[in-house]
């Protein structure tokens, strides 16, 4: 798979797609007399620049090791989710607090309901960014990309927002207005939760988190299984953006020749690598295996 045309296929359907929907969300949001459309317009808005973000980083951290990052750039795929995450908190709070000043306005029977292409909108939104949450998801997971991923949850929580606005609507429409707005706040709470789960993963990929007690406990037993190994004494691993480095030290047979436990060490090393290719580097360090305890003469 052709990782640059996959990236540029994958930002070109984000972006055109997205310019779309707020055109016709924010039309339908006018002309429907509907604030959480023109809420769920702007949520659409902001996924513009979420895609822009998101390929940008993808192509950064694929470029090579040089001189100044000699560990690669895989790290600014963390930082363009860090961004990702940012544009939705900032998204949510703004939505939210655009219901939350109609609901504390009092006047409901002076709100204006809803009209039909207000409710066909939101139908439409949440088939196509539903879509869209599938389409890039595939790619991301294709390529091992967080950013795209940051950015399919991103489609998922504008199709959870149009949710919010196709139920608003449908109760302003049946005689209580104010829904519209209150459907305005839920959307925001949403967008919040999603925007807040990207920062948290981007944040432990930046900090160098392990991977789990689950996954470290599961590559001892796939090392260990390695021929010549007799033990694993010290297993660490290590988030590095969608990367993962391992230091480890293994116990060998303390009498052969250097070697031999030096190839011991490469095959670890080269099993490792190809049975795991988000495995970036293993760090391995061999330790001779307790020599017998002579058993006693005397008894």
């Amino acid at each position: 798979m052709d990782e640059k045309k996959t990236v540029r296929r994958v930002t070109a359907v984000g972006i055109l797609g997205n310019i779309v929907l707020v055109l016709f969300k924010l039309y339908a949001g006018i002309a429907g007399k509907s604030e959480a459309m023109v809420s769920d317009a702007v949520h659409s808005l902001s996924d513009v620049f979420a895609t822009l973000v998101a390929y940008i980083g993808v192509r950064v951290s694929k470029k090579a090791p040089d001189s100044e990052h000699p560990y690669g750039h895989d790290r600014f795929e963390c930082l363009a989710s860090m961004i990702l995450g940012l544009i939705l908190c900032g998204t949510g709070v703004g939505v939210g607090l655009t219901g939350v000043k109609t609901i504390l306005a009092g006047n409901y029977d002076q709100l204006e309901t809803p009209g039909l292409i207000a409710l066909l909108a939101a139908a439409v939104s949440i088939v196509v960014k539903e879509a869209m949450f599938w389409y890039t998801r595939h790619y991301a997971r294709k390529i091992g990309s967080s950013a795209f991923m940051a950015d399919a949850w991103h489609h998922r929580s504008d199709a959870l927002s149009s949710v919010g606005s196709l139920v608003g609507i449908a109760f302003a429409k049946k005689g209580f207005p104010v829904m519209d707005a209150v459907a305005c706040v839920i959307i925001s709470l949403l967008i919040l939760k999603v925007g807040f789960d990207i920062l948290r993963d981007a944040v432990n990929k930046m900090i160098d988190t392990s991977c789990g007690e689950a996954w470290d406990s599961a590559m001892t037993d796939f090392i260990r299984s390695v021929p010549g190994v007799e033990d694993v004494d010290k297993l660490q691993s290590r988030k590095f953006g969608d990367k993962i480095y391992l230091d480890v030290e293994i116990s060998v047979d303390g009498q052969q020749s250097l070697f031999d436990a030096h190839r011991i060490a490469d095959l670890v090393h080269d099993t490792v690598e190809e049975n795991y290719p988000e495995i970036k580097h293993i760090m391995i360090h061999e330790n001779p295996s307790p020599l017998p305890v002579p058993e006693d003469p005397q008894g």
